[in-house]
């Protein structure tokens, strides 16, 4: 009878521990391009499954981001997740490669090798990137993330390549940055509708919960622009039960940690979100806001030998996308950073393709992001430094 109790005291000791609040994170990998194939998800998954255990590893035997997963008590998945939508564009694939078949018979033979490559590469790319195909795929994803929040595990999303504008678009589509009432007042609704809102406050939003087949609260017209259900009455009645639209649609708050776009081209897919009067613009904004006030990160990171890797940006300190943006970003603990000068050691040919390959690379280049990210916001001397760095460049420039 002491062996037995003596037993129990032991496990329940080495039991106790787990009930200390410590939830996993799980890193959510995202496919891009070309991956419409069984032979080509398996090289998908193949290369997922050998890069995860290295990134775990890099992650959890860097002290800053050691202190960090310890203070969230955050504790990485051993298994990797993975959203797969590449058999989503096959059907509009095999129905392009049917009419350069056609092409073959009058051709020369270097367009069509050159409209062969165009194809392979940049249909999924074109098809993920447009509207109708992606809703879809961002209610997926979101399924996929709350599947986790309701195990109590935190996500990172890695988008690879056109994976990236999964990423990008559920930022947009799915974060819970909306301030309703602020909404109305920049829609310019009537006094009437105004106090109607302020009357029946609501919790923060998503652009996804608004939507005529959702929330039936508007739409995203083809301009960027919120249209608001013209009947008045109807728009009321949707809005009350905005609530049950957010908790359904939106991502849950403090599910996702973070989004690690890698190998990205989103700037040339995405570049009218530097057009002022794009009103996405004005979505984006308060979505990178939500992002810097809620600690999540926001990384890219390319071989500087990517053809398709883009650079997403300058890093710029707070008080500068304060200014850009023009809003005000309260107590931000998030980051925004780019690194996209990671040499891979491979050639311009083979450098999109590799980040399985140079996974070690890569898996550094990822925590380095993490790190100096944080740094060159929250650490004044090392941002010092960095300026100074890029200013005396620009100078020799």
């Amino acid at each position: 009878m002491k062996k037995i109790l003596f037993i129990l005291t032991v496990l329940l000791f080495t039991i106790v521990p787990s009930f200390g609040g410590e939830e996993n994170l799980t890193f959510l990998y995202i496919n891009g391009s070309n991956n419409n194939d069984t032979k080509m998800k398996n090289w998908y998954i193949n290369g997922v499954n050998k890069l995860h255990p290295v990134m775990k590893k890099k992650f959890e035997k860097n002290s800053s981001i050691k202190k960090w997963t310890q203070e969230h008590k955050l504790v990485i998945d051993d298994d990797p997740q993975i959203f797969f939508w590449g058999y989503e564009s096959k059907t509009d694939l095999d129905f392009v490669k049917d009419r350069l078949n056609i092409s073959k018979a009058f051709s020369s033979t270097l367009a069509y090798e050159i409209r062969s490559l165009l194809t392979q590469f940049m249909h999924d790319a074109i098809w993920v990137q447009k509207t109708h195909n992606m809703l879809p795929l961002l209610d997926e994803l979101n399924n996929k993330v709350k599947e986790q929040d309701a195990q109590g595990k935190h996500v990172i999303l890695y988008g690879y390549s056109a994976g990236t504008f999964v990423n990008y678009q559920y930022m947009l589509y799915k974060l819970p940055y909306i301030q309703v009432e602020k909404l109305f007042e920049v829609l310019s609704q009537d006094e009437e509708f105004l106090t109607f809102v302020k009357e029946n406050p609501k919790k923060h939003t998503c652009l996804s919960a608004l939507s005529y087949d959702k929330g039936n609260i508007g739409v995203v017209s083809n301009n960027g622009h919120l249209v608001l259900n013209q009947d008045k009455e109807k728009l009321k009645e949707n809005y009350l039960k905005l609530d049950e639209a957010t908790e359904k649609y939106c991502s849950p708050e403090g599910a996702v940690k973070g989004f690690v776009n890698f190998a990205s081209p989103i700037p040339l897919f995405y570049s009218d979100i530097s057009d002022k009067n794009y009103e996405i613009t004005f979505y984006n904004k308060y979505a990178i806001k939500y992002i810097l006030e809620n600690g999540m990160y926001f990384l890219t990171v390319n071989f500087r030998e990517d053809p398709l890797g883009f650079p997403s940006g300058r890093n710029l300190t707070i008080p500068q996308l304060e200014e850009v943006l023009e809003v005000k970003i309260e107590n931000p603990t998030g980051v925004i950073y780019d690194n996209s000068s990671v040499w891979s050691k491979r050639s311009a040919f083979f450098a999109h393709t590799s980040y399985w390959s140079a996974r070690g690379t890569f898996a550094n280049a990822v925590v380095k992001s993490f790190v100096n990210g944080t740094k060159f916001e929250y650490d004044q001397e090392y941002q010092n430094k960095v300026l100074k760095k890029k200013k005396k460049k620009s100078e020799v420039l």
